[in-house]
């Protein structure tokens, strides 16, 4: 499991922050309609992100960080998995989730990811995005570097660098040498589910080939660390957001 459902983003909101919210259907190029979450900046000006959420797909926690990256200045959209397969309607806590994650595939999501991508250009087609995900997520962000979207940068949080996507398409380190922008991951030190292993491989991995990037373990953090509710991961939280702030403004 990664983030509960009642979780929250461990980013203090900004009092004041005008912000503009939408719930979109999207439609990728297969034509699946799939449901996202749009939240605009004030005067957004700069890059904007695709949030990837963990195995629960959308809900309040991915909607949320998409609003703490518009009180900051970039736009973003946090998209839903299982469009394909539950439609586009919101779901509450008990909505099982995982027969859906194992229809998922990595061309679905590839191609949902540049709907996304593309309703984030809209305005500007020479927009620099990112993406950023969590868990699932995670992998799945970095496997959209090797995707063709034409990434300015790929942000995981305990991603599995290993682990190979559902319904094949392999993982990140399959798709190493078509990996075509930086890359940044933030990792546990203390995950139960993502060995910390994984992250040495990750970034011995990355160095061989040339790929940009910066892999970031956290002494103690467990799997899903970034919850406002981890009051003894604050640190590791706070140096988290604003290592996502700062490869974002280096790599826009």
């Amino acid at each position: 499991m990664c983030h509960r459902y009642e979780a929250l983003p461990a980013i203090t909101p900004i009092a004041g922050a005008a912000v503009d919210v939408e719930d979109l259907t999207l439609i990728a190029a297969d034509g699946a309609e799939f449901a996202a979450f749009h939240a605009r900046a004030e005067s957004p000006t700069g890059p904007g992100v695709v949030i990837l959420p963990d195995v629960r797909g959308l809900f309040r926690f991915y909607e949320e960080l998409a609003i703490r990256f518009a009180e900051i200045g970039i736009d973003a959209v946090a998209i839903d998995y299982f469009g394909r397969t539950a439609g586009v309607s919101k779901r509450d806590a008990e909505f099982d989730f995982w027969p859906h994650v194992q229809q998922t595939s990595p061309d679905g999501i590839a191609a949902d990811t540049a709907a996304a991508a593309a309703a984030l250009r809209a305005a500007d087609a020479e927009r620099a995005i990112f993406t950023v995900g969590f868990c699932f997520g995670g992998s799945n962000s970095w496997m959209q570097a090797a995707a063709g979207h034409g990434l300015a940068g790929s942000i995981g949080f305990y991603g599995h660098p290993s682990s190979p996507g559902l319904n094949g398409g392999g993982s990140p380190l399959d798709r190493i040498a078509e990996i075509d922008c930086p890359i940044l991951g933030l990792m546990g030190a203390a995950d139960e589910l993502v060995p910390a292993a994984e992250a040495v491989s990750w970034d011995a991995a990355l160095n061989e080939r040339g790929v940009a990037h910066e892999i970031v373990s956290y002494d103690g953090a467990p799997h899903s660390f970034f919850d406002r509710a981890y009051d003894e991961h604050a640190d590791a939280c706070n140096d988290a957001w604003q290592r996502v702030q700062a490869f974002i403004a280096a790599n826009s």
